[in-house]
């Protein structure tokens, strides 16, 4: 299936002389639509060019609560909810669905930084909707609840809101 193209002229130069301008002759979607294949013509020369174009989907960088940043990590975020979510009732798709969708959520924002404390609202906020307990042990932690009654007051607003399961 052809993807269609705008601009015809575009500036990429061409491998074989150098020179800015280029018409694009076809577009294509390959891999699955994740890629576009795009048969370019250089004006200068008339050498003919593949090039593959893929989006780059970059997530933002973390400000930790001392100023430090790091990179996101997929992988940290997976632990902390499976640790959240040990010996509950939730299915691994159901979970890996949570972190697509805060991943996107994440990307959504366009900013190349956000604050930890973003991510982990967006954390707490998947986890009530994928299960209460999980909810309460990932906010016990991440609060730093310090004794029965802060357990019990997130409880207690817990049961006050209405059910967001799915």
């Amino acid at each position: 299936m052809a993807v269609p193209t705008y601009d015809r002229f575009q500036l990429m130069h061409c491998p074989f002389c150098g020179a800015h301008d280029t018409k694009v002759i076809d577009s294509r979607l390959v891999a699955e639509g994740d890629q576009v294949r795009r048969r370019r013509e250089c004006l200068a020369c008339g050498e003919r060019f593949t090039t593959f174009e893929t989006a780059e989907l970059v997530m933002p960088r973390l400000i930790k609560q001392d100023g430090s940043r790091q990179p996101f990590d997929e992988q940290k975020l997976r632990a902390g909810m499976q640790r959240a979510l040990e010996k509950r009732p939730v299915s691994v798709e159901r979970l890996e669905a949570a972190i697509a969708h805060i991943k996107h959520q994440l990307r959504a924002t366009g900013e190349r930084e956000i604050k930890s404390r973003v991510l982990g609202e967006l954390v707490m906020a998947e986890l009530q909707k994928l299960d209460e307990v999980a909810y309460i042990r990932f906010a016990s932690v991440y609060r730093r609840f310090q004794d029965l009654n802060e357990f019990r007051e997130e409880i207690e607003r817990l049961s006050r809101e209405p059910a967001k399961n799915e």
